[in-house]
């Protein structure tokens, strides 16, 4: 499908004004309504488990939502999304990666951007308990990544009750990614990933006592070395370049089968220009891309007070409409 010239993002509330603004607003002073998730626990194929979280009426609609790194179901732009689609007639799902439910996971592995096994076994267990015959995927940021990971690799083989998806900030080059990172200006989301992520390969390593080399942790001096050292080996890939190649949602694009629109703000300070493919949404029957100006890092607020993200109308929009 043709990129989508002209993003209907109206733009960020005035006080905010850059990315890094628009990027943190939105996860710290946003109201919204009360999600009364029902827990639930499943099992996966590994022997490990995954926390996922209901808003449920016995629709026939169900959304999944995927959250990003170290975030879980509990983040506003999870709530948020929930609440809207929950509120206009649908079912939800919001699920926890591993580790992020607030109880550690089994198994040595945690979670990572190109994990699509642990996502497949959601869809799959929501079909079996559920009378869904429609169902949205939306995810943001590392979750934006896995999802189109996921229909990528399923192609025609993907669940046909799967009819549609929304991305938003997704970093679907990793490589870039891990750069980008490094830089001054992000300093803060560095350290914050560093320090939350280091605690659980603390426990990791005293579960499964010699597979980690934890003094490495005060050694890492650029994000490369993190993937290097930890993301890949605890993730079953042989290094950092492996993982970047094998996780990437930009390596699987093209084999995506359901109506699909990838949302990367321009001023996103975590992504590059090579998560913004412009060439393959200009050929590709069910892959859009919208770019706006603004919007930051999953944030999108409205200039006016409003409940909603302008990502949640948007979202809901597409979905409704795919």
């Amino acid at each position: 499908m043709p990129v989508i010239e002209k993003s209907t993002y109206p733009g960020a509330p005035f006080w905010q004004f850059n990315g890094h603004l628009q990027t943190l607003a939105a996860g710290l002073f946003r109201k919204l309504p009360e999600t009364p998730y029902r827990r639930e626990r499943i099992d996966t194929p590994d022997g490990d488990f995954l926390d996922i979280d209901w808003l449920e009426s016995g629709r026939r609609r169900l959304a999944i939502i995927s959250h990003g790194l170290e975030g879980n179901s509990t983040r506003p732009y999870v709530r948020g999304m929930a609440a809207l689609f929950f509120q206009e007639g649908w079912d939800v799902l919001a699920w926890n990666c591993r580790s992020c439910s607030g109880e550690m996971n089994r198994t040595f592995r945690l979670y990572h951007h190109g994990d699509v096994e642990d996502i497949d076994a959601v869809v799959r267990h929501a079909l079996r308990v559920g009378q869904y015959d429609r169902i949205a995927l939306v995810g943001f940021s590392m979750g934006a990544n896995i999802t189109m990971k996921y229909l990528g690799v399923h192609g025609d083989r993907a669940p046909a009750e799967i009819r549609s998806a929304v991305a938003f900030s997704a970093p679907v080059q990793l490589a870039e990614g891990a750069e980008v990172i490094d830089r001054w200006d992000n300093f803060l989301y560095r350290q914050r990933f560093k320090k939350r992520l280091g605690v659980k390969l603390k426990i990791k390593a005293q579960q499964y006592p010699g597979l980690l080399d934890i003094e490495k942790l005060e050694q890492i001096k650029r994000w490369r070395d993190f993937d290097e050292w930890f993301s890949a080996p605890i993730c079953g890939y042989r290094s950092a370049d492996e993982f970047y190649q094998k996780a990437s949602a930009a390596n699987f694009l093209e084999g995506i089968r359901v109506p699909t629109l990838l949302v990367n703000a321009l001023n996103d300070p975590i992504l590059t220009p090579g998560c913004m493919p412009e060439t393959i949404a200009r050929e590709h029957e069910f892959f859009h891309l919208e770019m706006p100006e603004e919007g930051g890092h999953c944030g999108f607020q409205l200039p006016k007070k409003d409940t909603f993200a302008w990502s949640e109308y948007r979202a809901l929009e597409f979905c409704e409409n795919a």
